[in-house]
């Protein structure tokens, strides 16, 4: 069972120091706190890269020589203007400082994509308001799946940290999405167009979507983050991946902890050479490549991925690869696609604990056609090649028991050198059965009932 989120949330607050366990659960879940007096800029984090690496070279961030504070109205009042005017007076060398202790509220759409040699200190809470109708007219609009964002941050080395928490005012988006499934719920934190940099040191809370964009960014990490914030009723927060990464290269994730409703991690178009490491994962759809080939006439890149050392609980899959179809479908109103081509290759997932998810693995060429004699009438555009899924132990839930996991291709010609390695997963009952089809050499390395 999913624990609450209330009890999440006070569980998050009652910790001090983050650290990544061995186990999958919600408990102990951090609230980061900056060890600084009020007033006072917090240190710049040194969390280092590790054990992965993506093997390429981080640029180095130099010191700053300047500091500036943010004001803060009270009371609710719009505070973008003071936040713009403190960046812009320490953008090129300068350290922003959001003090502990107090509330900004943004209530206007910030382009903050031309920071150089920045640091922001995020110490108290950043939330945005809750005007539906503003946000759908000027939130921006990000090239992917009618993504839209709160503000979108980009430039070259910029440091995000604090142990602050940025708000998305999430239940009165889960409200309005439960009325119309078209709006367009804005994302938590854009990070479109930044070359160097790290984020961390920071809860995310309540994001009306999905918590992180990464879109044409490169050499940029990701570290000691928290994200949480389900619905208080019966409208459930949907669509609230932990990450996407779309059009971006040299990215690492690592040493966070996410409480969500969808992917917790998901590797979206042109995503490439990323690290993800040392993530707690509940409630999630797990950690995707894809959705990929879902609009005609755009070729879809995935490679060089590195999963490792995730922790998978409560969630709908563990590893998977998600692709559309060669034909065009419709998975609901608001998602629909299918017939576009590229390729995913070099991927691997290793070391992974699951407790109480649907699949342990999925890979499938039919995502968003539920027709499967349709799909494999019509073989996905794009291929999946020289993936390892290795070193999985755990128990998954029951809903497929006696399987514990779905691998199966459109077409044996579009998959190629899939190895799953030292599997120890099991269903409920004991049994530890795939469905299996279209994957050349699949039923030497796992237990295949076969399917397509």
């Amino acid at each position: 069972m999913r624990i609450p989120t209330y009890l999440a949330i006070a569980l998050l607050e009652a910790s001090a120091v983050f650290a990544v366990p061995s186990w999958s659960s919600s408990e102990h879940l951090p609230l980061l706190s900056p060890r600084v007096a009020a007033g006072r800029a917090s240190k710049r984090p040194n969390h280092p890269i590790a054990p992965k690496h993506p093997g390429r070279h981080f640029p180095a961030s130099p010191p700053r020589t300047k500091t500036c504070y943010v004001k803060s109205n009270g009371n609710g009042k719009d505070d973008s203007a003071y936040v713009l005017k403190a960046i812009k007076d320490c953008n090129n060398g300068g350290h922003v400082v959001f003090e502990r202790g107090k509330k900004y509220t943004v209530g206007t759409a910030l382009d903050l994509t031309f920071l150089k040699h920045i640091d922001l200190d995020i110490q108290g809470t950043i939330q945005f308001s809750n005007d539906t109708d503003y946000w759908q007219k000027y939130a921006f609009k990000q090239v992917f799946q009618n993504a839209t964002t709160f503000f979108q941050l980009g430039g070259t080395d910029v440091n995000v940290y604090g142990g602050g928490t940025l708000d998305g005012n999430g239940q009165v988006w889960y409200d309005l999405y439960a009325k119309d499934i078209y709006i367009l719920r804005p994302i938590l934190f854009g990070t479109i167009g930044l070359h160097g940099g790290k984020i961390e040191d920071i809860n995310m809370r309540y994001s009306p979507q999905w918590y992180n964009l990464v879109a044409n960014s490169t050499d940029v990490v990701f570290s000691n983050i928290t994200i949480s914030g389900a619905s208080t009723n019966s409208n459930p927060a949907k669509n609230t991946d932990g990450w996407d990464t779309y059009r971006s290269s040299n990215i690492v994730i690592q040493n966070s902890h996410i409480d969500n409703g969808d992917d917790c991690v998901s590797f979206k178009p042109n995503s490439t050479d990323i690290v993800v490491q040392n993530l707690v994962c509940n409630g999630s759809h797990g950690i995707s490549v894809g959705s990929l080939g879902q609009y005609i006439g755009e070729v879809d890149i995935v490679k060089n991925i590195y999963v490792y050392n995730i922790s998978m609980s409560n969630a709908s899959d563990g590893a998977r690869i998600k692709v559309w179809p060669g034909i065009s479908s419709a998975l609901s109103g608001d998602l629909q696609g299918g017939g576009g081509s590229g390729a995913v290759s070099n991927i691997t997932y290793d070391t992974m604990s699951i407790a109480n998810v649907d699949y342990a693995i999925e890979i499938t060429q039919c995502y968003g056609q539920k027709n499967l004699t349709l799909c494999n009438q019509f073989p996905s555009n794009l291929t999946i090649s020289d993936v390892t899924i290795k070193k999985f132990t755990g128990t998954t839930s029951k809903k497929y028991d006696p399987l514990v996991g779905y691998l199966v291709c459109s077409s044996p010609k579009t998959c190629s050198n899939i190895k799953i390695e030292d599997v120890d997963v099991r269903s409920p009952t004991g049994k530890n059965g795939y469905q299996c089809g279209s994957i050349p050499g699949i039923e030497t390395q796992v237990n295949c009932t076969k399917t397509g």
